[in-house]
């Protein structure tokens, strides 16, 4: 085998919930070879293990037609009703199939036929199966077990995509420019050898995550930094809803803690979110619903709240509305990482803030998966569906990439079964990775400070609140920023952090132009002019 070239039938990028139930899927048959890469050193470091809330099931007094409804809502009917409807009807079918019994995912309560459901914000009934305060970390350990333990999947850490490989941009052959746009692989950075390979494959999932980091406060992981969304964007995929970044209403807020997840699973537990004088104001901004309005309408408030009482943060009363033994047994995760940082969630008001979470918009993908591009399907958050519309249900982004990374699969098998084990293009074709001549590596400071400048430009300029004139100058600042990381990227040898930030920087730039060409509110998406 050439060492610079690795083939494969099946490439996925990402380790969630969507890229290992993709992986499984495909898996199923034997003759199939997967290979799964992350840029994380362990696999379980993705947006799904760190899912505090739940998944979405069939609660007893629930329906397809409720769940509709309820993600319409929080949607503003702009969702691709569709989509929708695929995840209703299928959704809570193959939670119980693929996560209760294949994986055994542990879900609260006797047994699956008698589990707990629990209600979150927006939702109209009980609906929510959750292992504690830490779901997505239960369903992630299951499912890498799983893939560890399937011979014809190969899993790859510290593995960093680079590009997509497409023969329109990259093969030798002048006459593929002519050819519709298709996806053979991707070049991909090993940070061990510090050297970079083609994968070649005969189908590609990209299931790489969201672009929370791209933001000054997150709850987002450190690698959720837009990677896919840019190399999509290079390849030629088509890209929607990119302006719908939703922002979580409550993450931990201590100058020097870091930000991390306070499930709204505890304002649907009774919590009230309160000022520094233990005073509840949701009743001022959202009166129907108060604590338990959508995730856009709650994060808003907490916002004008803090600037009309000039504070930096509010908080969380959890401690008036539930006993200290039932917190700590239903919030272990929460209160452990609380203590950590001098907080007791049974004693003391929580401090949070609104923080960057879930990326709505991404690569536009059919029922299937499918992208714009032939043998490139996208899953999970990177991708979008049209489920979640101008603002994401809570929990129903575990759901999505469950039945999404099924469907690919399901419809990757179909495909290659089709077309049977020809390749469509010449491997020879394909370039390997050229490097020659660069010996310098990228300075980690450098990287650094320029993160931290799309951070700050993206929280100012493309936050909670947006305006024209913010818009135009994060698009202005962000372009400049980009002519010079580009230069900087061609004249380095590769880093695993030299990749995030080109892709960070036009990761942001996707987001900011989407929220300048689109007027009008809706949403996550919230123009005050």
């Amino acid at each position: 085998m050439n060492s610079e070239r690795v083939f494969t039938d099946v490439l996925v990028i990402g380790s969630g919930i969507a890229g290992c139930v993709a992986a499984l899927t495909v898996a199923e048959d034997p003759e199939l070879r997967v290979t799964v890469i992350t840029g994380a050193e362990d696999p379980h470091e993705s947006n799904t293990y760190y899912a505090q809330g739940g998944i979405i099931g069939r609660g007893p007094h629930d329906s397809a037609e409720l769940l509709m409804e309820d993600i319409l809502r929080a949607g503003d009917y702009v969702n691709n009703r569709a989509a929708v409807a695929i995840l209703a009807e299928e959704g809570p079918r193959l939670v119980q199939e693929l996560l209760v019994e294949r994986l055994g995912v542990p879900f609260a309560g006797a047994s699956y036929e008698e589990p707990e459901y629990i209600r979150e914000a927006a939702h109209s009934t009980e609906r929510i199966l959750h292992v504690a305060d830490a779901t997505g970390r239960a369903i992630e350990e299951k499912l890498i077990v799983a893939v560890k333990s399937t011979p014809n999947i190969t899993l790859l850490t510290r593995h960093t995509a680079v590009d997509l490989l497409t023969p329109a941009h990259h093969s030798r052959d002048p006459l593929a420019i002519y050819e519709p746009l298709s996806c053979v692989g991707a070049y991909v950075f090993d940070q061990r050898e510090g050297r970079v390979r083609a994968y070649l494959a005969r189908k590609t999932i990209l299931a790489s995550g969201g672009l929370g980091r791209i933001y000054l406060h997150t709850t987002n992981p450190e690698r959720a930094r837009g990677d896919g969304l840019a190399m999509a964007y290079r390849a030629g995929a088509r890209i929607i809803n990119a302006q719908y970044v939703q922002f979580h209403p409550t993450a931990f807020y201590r100058r020097e803690a870091p930000r991390f997840l306070i499930s709204e699973a505890v304002r649907g537990a009774g919590a009230r979110l309160v000022d520094a004088n233990g005073r509840p104001f949701m009743h001022k901004y959202a009166p129907e619903w108060k604590d338990l309005a959508p995730r856009d309408i709650v994060a808003r408030s907490i916002h004008r709240e803090m600037l009309e009482t000039k504070a930096e943060r509010v908080y969380l009363d959890l401690r008036s509305y539930m006993p200290a033994d039932e917190i700590r047994s239903r919030f272990p995760t929460i209160y452990a990482r609380c203590k950590e940082y001098g907080v007791d969630i049974t004693r003391d008001l929580i401090p949070v803030v609104p923080a960057a979470h879930y990326f709505c918009g991404g690569v536009w993908v059919d029922e299937w998966g499918r992208t714009t591009l032939r043998h490139l399907y996208a899953v999970g958050e990177v991708s979008c569906t049209g489920v979640h519309g101008a603002n994401r249900l809570g929990s129903a982004s575990l759901l999505e990439g469950l039945v999404w990374g099924y469907r690919a699969a399901q419809d990757v098998r179909r495909s290659l079964a089709k077309e049977g084990a020809e390749l469509d293009f010449d491997p020879k074709d394909i370039p390997p990775w050229y490097d020659e001549g660069l010996v310098e590596v990228a300075d980690p400071a450098l990287i650094h400070q320029d993160m931290i400048t799309v951070q700050h430009i993206m929280w100012n300029y493309v936050g909670l609140v947006r305006s024209a004139r913010r818009l135009e100058r994060a698009i202005d600042d962000l372009l400049h920023l980009q002519r010079e990381v580009d230069k900087f990227y061609r004249a380095r040898r590769l880093t695993d952090g030299l990749i995030g930030l080109r892709n960070s920087v036009q990761a942001a730039l996707i987001v900011a132009q989407a929220a300048w060409e689109h007027k009008e509110s809706r949403g996550c998406h919230y123009r005050e002019d």
